[in-house]
């Protein structure tokens, strides 16, 4: 077993690392930047080491270089990008460093997402249909003309990477070249690859992911499914598990699904295979997620098997202490992500937490790097907090999130949390009916009609005006220098 970790990553994925390391007896070393100086995963480690390189987190050179001066058996990517960089997972390797999650060979396996669903489909699996091609910003003529052939409204992917970053929902032609070079964009910034593909839109649509766990000596199980149908700028903000939308008989097919496909790529490690559910019920296998993710808390809550656990154990080369008979699932859960972000337009609202209440009570999680007197930085993902609710039944849970949600208090910034209390009120969330068209926040929409854009265009205009007349409180330059102070003492 390893006797030293390295979490290279930040915010409560470190703070979460970091305990389950403690419980195994594994000393750890956090990294931070100044503007996370003063956050929880800081504190918490054995050892912390600021990172001094411009970019941070995605300095490949600087983390390993780092990792070999404390003498570390291995790093923890958490789910950050470096999760899933098999050039990373390379280098860890030819330093003597043992990478924590799916080894270098499934990496390269699952890596390319048009020949993943192309292995699939030719072994039987249903997937949706997509461009025979990527296409980088040099390809936008046969793109533009692929795009025709399949049909809107359509997907624009990137073909590396999983978290909704470069994924784009389109209705027509006119829209496509845009949405194409933001795509571009985003893909290129966050996975170091430009190339994108199209892929028939499947809307509306429920959202599948399947909790999978392969040991190295050939176990393989899953932790049941987890529904993440509510996307606010493609990122999920309440998921549950079960999902609504399955019975018994589909969701036993689901995740047989999801371990032969697992079984097809030879896939090691924790991961989640991810399937679309169309209204009729069909499932359309999409990608694999070759890391822990956000959501994992949630598969925790009903199967109450520690998934970071897992991942070390089985980097260790140890073999997975459970099988699938010993897999109960226990009841209900839900979990809501909190952004430190404003409800409406999803801008972040970085700050100074002034005061903190988290929820309590009988099967309530928090997890969170906050507390009060910290600082939410600008410079990372707005996410500050998941809570995660377990109950016996779905009403039960609902009715156990919102009293967590209502006792949750954070002053300082703003919070997501009014967008998520509206959510809990959709009737079709009520009674389990929802998908993904409920709540596509950062999506293209089919064209608006001329009226309804001219009302558009008024209440613009009315809200701008009021904001700018809205009296505001201002501290006169004076008082700042100090002098009243100064004079008091005299």
């Amino acid at each position: 077993m390893f006797k030293k970790v390295l979490i290279a990553n930040r915010g409560e994925i470190a703070a979460r690392i970091i305990r389950t390391c403690g419980e195994m007896g594994i000393a750890t070393v956090s990294l931070y930047q100044q503007p996370d100086i003063r956050s929880l995963h800081v504190w918490m480690a054995d050892e912390c080491v600021r990172l001094e390189s411009p970019i941070g987190f995605f300095d490949q050179n600087e983390i390993i270089k780092i990792a070999l001066q404390k003498g570390v058996d291995a790093i923890h990517p958490g789910y950050g990008f470096l999760a899933e960089r098999e050039d990373f997972a390379r280098r860890c390797s030819d330093a003597g460093i043992t990478i924590i999650g799916p080894p270098v060979e499934t990496l390269a396996k699952v890596r390319h997402k048009l020949k993943v669903l192309r292995e699939a489909h030719n072994a039987g699996i249903r997937v949706p249909v997509t461009s025979n091609e990527g296409f980088d910003g040099q390809d936008l003529p046969r793109l533009k003309a692929e795009a025709e052939r399949l049909g809107f409204p359509l997907m624009v992917k990137s073909s590396r990477g999983g978290r909704g970053r470069g994924s784009r929902l389109i209705w027509s032609t006119e829209r496509l070249m845009r949405t194409v070079r933001r795509a571009h964009a985003e893909s290129r910034l966050f996975y170091g690859k430009r190339r994108v593909y199209l892929e028939k839109a499947i809307v509306p649509a429920h959202q599948i992911g399947v909790q999978i766990i392969g040991d190295n000596h050939g176990k393989l199980i899953h932790l049941g499914e987890r529904e993440g149908s509510l996307l606010y700028g493609n990122q999920k903000i309440i998921e549950e598990s079960p999902a609504p939308c399955l019975d018994e008989v589909s969701r036993l097919e689901l995740c047989e699904t999801a371990l032969k496909i697992a079984r097809l790529f030879e896939y090691r490690n924790v991961g989640t295979v991810e399937f679309l559910v169309n209204g009729d019920g069909e499932s359309y296998f999409t990608e694999i997620k070759p890391r822990i993710q956000i959501e994992h808390p949630l598969t925790e809550m009903r199967s109450r098997k520690d998934i970071v656990r897992a991942q070390i154990l089985i980097s260790a080369g140890e073999a997975l202490d459970f099988n699938q008979q010993d897999v109960n699932f226990m009841g209900w859960a839900i979990q809501c992500r909190i952004h430190a972000s404003n409800p409406w337009s999803g801008m972040p609202s970085p700050g100074q937490i002034v005061q903190l209440r988290l929820p309590g009570g009988q099967d309530v999680r928090s997890d969170t790097y906050l507390y009060r007197g910290c600082n939410v930085p600008e410079d990372y993902d707005p996410l500050v907090c998941k809570l995660i609710v377990g109950a016996d039944n779905r009403e039960s849970c609902i009715r156990r999130m919102e009293i967590a949600l209502r006792e949750f208090q954070l002053d300082g910034v703003e919070t997501n949390l009014p967008l998520i209390q509206q959510m809990f009120n959709h009737p079709r969330f009520r009674n389990g009916t929802y998908d993904t068209e409920i709540l596509m926040g950062g999506s293209e929409h089919p064209p608006l009609e001329e009226i309804k854009l001219r009302d558009l265009a008024i209440i613009s205009g009315i809200h701008y005006t009021l904001e700018q007349h809205r009296p505001r409180t201002e501290t006169p330059e004076r008082l700042l220098r100090g002098w009243h102070k100064q004079s008091r003492r005299v």
